[in-house]
């Protein structure tokens, strides 16, 4: 199931996309509740909601979409290094201040991107030329938990996961360098597209799920969920060990080789180029970056 957060007539909704992804169906949703996105359908508990107007869907031109959870909770949990041949490119760079090694991390690189810098598919993320002159993209693979756990194990942490969406991890990489620690290179204001729309658990196979980019029609990434160096599960244990984690916490799981770092010399994001994202089962992600 694709579940879409998007404005329609000036008010937010949430709702069913069809199975030819040209429509829309709102879920009976108060208005407060509809303007969290999936965080107004957890706390309207989903099994329990009805579908309302279900013989006039919305077309999809008629509505904006906007990011599955508009505003996150709390900050998005990322992972670093999480595909061999992106630590390797990483390495190599001479962008990575804190390790220089090739090798594969021993435990997941756990960092944080800010709830306020998430926009939405279609909106253009800002690089601001003085701060922001090395602008990089990452297209990943998001894990949405869906229900509160602490302390999780391996074997029962897809009981947590609600489904999934797609977070480009916008970086500037001469912020993550100077600084050393990744929040600032990660969190600018526009740094966190997120969408188009989010799919159930069922709608993906981790074990073989496709995780592209393109940049100005051109690929750059193109990776597999196989590749994952530390698996979902993996992943919410580590998290979860000593955080709780509640329903709506997002996990960016990573990112394959193809980043602009990795080219020589660099491909860095600048004015008027079109970023294009592709998870299959969920969609695409496309926006723009244009001068503060």
């Amino acid at each position: 199931m694709h579940i879409a957060t998007y404005r329609y007539r000036g008010t937010t909704e949430v709702g069913v996309l069809s199975e030819d992804r040209g429509a829309v169906t709102p879920f009976d949703l108060e208005p407060e509740l509809a303007e969290k996105g999936l965080l107004g359908i957890f706390e309207g508990n989903l099994a329990l909601m009805a579908l309302r107007d279900a013989a006039q869907p919305r077309a999809l031109g008629e509505i904006e979409l906007l990011a599955p959870i508009p505003r996150p909770q709390r900050n998005i949990f990322c992972i670093g290094k999480n595909y061999s041949e992106h630590v390797k490119e990483f390495a190599l760079s001479g962008y990575d201040a804190a390790n220089t090694s090739t090798a594969a991390p021993e435990s997941p690189i756990v960092f944080s991107k800010l709830p306020q810098c998430v926009i939405a598919h279609g909106v253009p993320i800002v690089r601001n030329a003085k701060l922001d002159p090395d602008l990089d993209y990452e297209v990943e693979l998001a894990v949405i938990i869906g229900k509160e756990g602490r302390s999780i194990p391996q074997v029962d942490a897809m009981d947590y996961v609600w489904g999934y969406t797609i977070i480009n991890d916008v970086t500037a990489r001469d912020i993550q360098k100077r600084h050393k620690q990744w929040l600032l290179g990660k969190s600018q204001d526009t740094f966190c597209p997120m969408g188009p729309v989010a799919v159930t658990r069922d709608g993906i196979d981790l074990a073989n799920t496709p995780v592209r980019c393109w940049i100005n029609d051109e690929l750059r990434q193109d990776g597999n969920t196989n590749q994952l160096i530390f698996d979902v599960p993996q992943l919410i244990e580590t998290i979860s060990a000593g955080i709780t984690l509640f329903p709506g916490d997002i996990i960016a799981t990573g990112t394959p080789a193809g980043v602009g770092v990795g080219f020589e010399p660099p491909k860095f994001l600048v004015p008027g180029d079109k970023i294009r994202m592709e998870i299959p089962p969920i969609g695409v992600l496309e926006n723009r970056v244009v001068g503060a």
